[in-house]
């Protein structure tokens, strides 16, 4: 048996005609106004529009209100790491705001025929589609270049921020979350601590070193440059760089990672120095890339990048921006830690 095919035309007029009403009654009860309108009409006007399947005309809507209810927004490939935690905050927040995403991602490394970016071009993509206000989300915390045509509508920048600072940022507190893995490290009775950091001078390993040296400095610990090494961030970069630690006449008892693929590399190089973990060297990581972190064996214990609040916070500061509202030119999440097995 074939399904019955519903209309695609069917009109606000013909929702009227169908219903015995005015066309105005018909738009007053699908905008859910009282107007005085009794219930008995009310379902009327409803069963015809369900009769005859009618679905607004979103883009005539938003053209007579210049209000569409959609949030535009621009990432890099959505299959990256933690994306989709991204994704998940901002479409749970928007919900309850009584607003819808709409998502597009991007790659800064391609251009169109034209010559234009790929980004400039998913965001006039977005724009045609009427959004009232757009989040770009950057899978990784860093300074952008964030493209004119972004200035034509309210904009929030998550976990990554302008150099110029003329957008609203929302990034993970870096700095809370060294701090914390630190002294989750001195509350286990370490006092010789390792921390191992990223080559590249980046906002992660900036914020995170400067997390290390606060919560040495309360415990009333010194800060040994000779403690701290860095390294790329993959496995095989804190792998080499815990071996540098561990070949120390002194070695640290405890290792705080800069990230956790850094952390399984130096998980590697303790083991094959016959140490246990956490009875030899306690570990801490970062990021909670849970592929890696839950794991590991002992599972380890990490600070969570908080990707779903990042993603939330854009969207309530990104509403507020819409409404007219002032709003913190940059705002820091917490980033929480993890305790599993690791110390």
């Amino acid at each position: 048996m074939m399904a019955s095919k519903v209309r695609s035309d069917v009109t606000m007029a013909d929702v009227a005609a169908a219903a015995g009403v005015s066309r105005t009654t018909v738009s007053f009860v699908l905008n859910k106004r009282q107007a005085g309108i009794p219930e008995e009409t009310r379902t009327r006007v409803l069963e015809a529009v369900s009769t005859l399947g009618y679905r607004p005309n979103a883009g005539a809507r938003a053209l007579a209100s210049q209000r569409s209810d959609w949030i535009g927004l621009l990432t890099e490939i959505v299959t990256a790491p933690f994306a989709v935690n991204v994704i998940k905050g901002a479409k749970d927040r928007a919900w309850a705001d009584h607003k819808y995403l709409l998502i597009a991602s991007t790659d800064d490394n391609v251009t169109d025929a034209a010559g234009l970016a790929d980004q400039t071009v998913q965001i006039e993509k977005l724009l045609e589609q009427r959004i009232e206000g757009l989040l770009l989300a950057a899978t990784w915390h860093r300074a952008i270049t964030v493209p004119d045509v972004a200035r034509e509508v309210p904009t929030v920048l998550v976990n990554c921020f302008d150099a110029a600072g003329e957008f609203p940022s929302i990034v993970p507190d870096e700095v809370g979350g060294g701090v914390v893995a630190t002294q989750r490290l001195v509350a286990a009775g370490h006092t010789r601590i390792g921390f191992i950091t990223f080559e590249d001078d980046i906002p992660a390993g900036q914020g995170r070193l400067r997390g290390y040296t606060r919560a040495l400095e309360a415990a009333g610990l010194p800060f040994e440059p000779t403690l701290v090494t860095g390294g790329d961030a993959t496995a095989l970069g804190g792998y080499d760089a815990a071996n540098r630690l561990l070949d120390l006449a002194e070695r640290p008892t405890a290792l705080f990672c800069g990230n956790d693929r850094m952390a399984m590399g130096a998980y590697d190089a303790i083991k094959e120095r016959g140490l246990s973990i956490p009875g030899d060297l306690a570990v801490t990581g970062f990021d909670n890339q849970e592929l890696v972190s839950a794991y590991l064996r002992p599972a380890l214990t990490t600070v969570a990048l908080p990707f779903e609040e990042m993603g939330a916070a854009g969207v309530a500061t990104l509403t507020a921006l819409i409404q007219g509202e002032e709003v913190p030119s940059l705002q820091t999440v917490s980033c929480s830690l993890l305790e599993r097995s690791s110390v």
